[in-house]
């Protein structure tokens, strides 16, 4: 089996290759590692933020960092792109590529316009590497609480702040229910991937396992997408990430009236913080979603702190100190 170390390190430019490889980190539990031309070398460790030192240490102190140069980052897009960075245009006017792995690549730079918007970007000056993690089991806590009957999903947000684990719990959460179990039979899903950040696919190849009953749309917009899995794939659930346009909101109306079902994610601390914000104010007052999943840090990523029932009833409070961090979820449910 290949480490992660070892999938990720000859992405990057010589140099920053030999300094990553002496980090003393176990690369399972970093989440990003950040290039910037003329900027310090940074990764985000077990949610804490560090500066990686030539010596590949980790520091708190900017003084010790390693500075990174537009030539290492040069030759980071390349090896990155497999020296055909022409093959990744299309990824590229949204900002990232993907690569084999699933990990995704953002990029920022020049971007060049024509008369339908952004054609490509170059002088890439900013990489963030986020790694992709797929830890199954995670989702098994909240199985229970998203169906109401052995056959009927409820209609679902996760609500989640950044960095605290919804598209790890998504992705899970899309592997069982389409898997399905002894308890749960198996349901056709539709998965649209506007960020190529859940299924990672890598030349049309998911690279993270989402279940044999699922079909995506990858690098589709939401709304369009959403749409497109009703007419064409016939799914009885409908799975996407990060919604927040009234377009999507629009969308999730149609998937809904058709008798599909919908699990979502969001950025957010509560459902007041949800209902705060415009356009999905009308979804928790309509009482649209019959289950919130809340996810908190309190210095973990991914625990399950709350979840709620569509009249605001709270169906699971994690108790004290004994919520089970994913890594370990990992270990126990295999």
């Amino acid at each position: 089996m290949v480490e992660k170390k070892d999938e990720l390190i000859h992405i990057f430019s010589k140099n920053i290759r030999q300094i990553l490889n002496r980090v003393p980190a176990d690369f399972e539990e970093v989440q990003e590692i950040r290039l910037r031309a003329a900027g310090p070398l940074l990764i985000l460790y077990r949610n804490e933020e560090f500066y990686v030192t030539e010596n590949g240490a980790l520091s708190k102190d900017q003084t010790n960092a390693y500075i990174a140069s537009k030539r290492e980052l040069g030759e980071t897009m390349e090896y990155m792109s497999n020296h055909s960075l022409y093959a990744f245009e299309e990824e590229m006017k949204q900002g990232f590529i993907t690569i084999q792995g699933g990990h995704r690549i953002g990029i920022a730079g020049k971007t060049i316009l024509d008369e339908n918007g952004i054609k490509t970007m170059k002088y890439i000056s900013f990489i963030n590497v986020r790694l992709s993690h797929q830890i199954k089991g995670c989702a098994l806590p909240v199985l229970p609480y998203i169906y109401e009957e052995r056959e009927e999903i409820c209609h679902t947000l996760i609500i989640s702040p950044p960095r605290c684990g919804k598209t790890t719990l998504l992705r899970d959460l899309i592997r069982q229910v389409s898997n399905g179990s002894s308890q749960y039979p198996g349901i056709t899903v539709g998965v649209v991937d506007e960020r190529s950040e859940i299924g990672a696919c890598y030349q049309g190849v998911p690279q993270n396992e989402l279940g044999i009953r699922t079909d995506i749309l990858d690098c589709c917009p939401k709304a369009k997408g959403m749409m497109m899995l009703i007419r064409t794939m016939s799914p009885r659930v409908i799975a996407v990430d990060e919604i927040g346009s009234r377009e999507d909101l629009e969308a999730m109306e149609y998937v809904m009236n058709c008798g599909c079902k919908l699990i979502a994610t969001v950025h957010g601390s509560s459902i007041d913080d949800i209902r705060q914000k415009p356009v999905l104010r009308k979804l928790v007052e309509e009482r649209v979603f019959e289950r919130y999943i809340i996810l908190g840090s309190h210095g973990k990523i991914g625990n399950i702190e709350q979840i709620y029932n569509s009249r605001g009833t709270q169906l699971y409070k994690a108790p004290v100190k004994t919520t089970i961090p994913w890594d370990r979820q990992e270990r126990a449910y295999g």
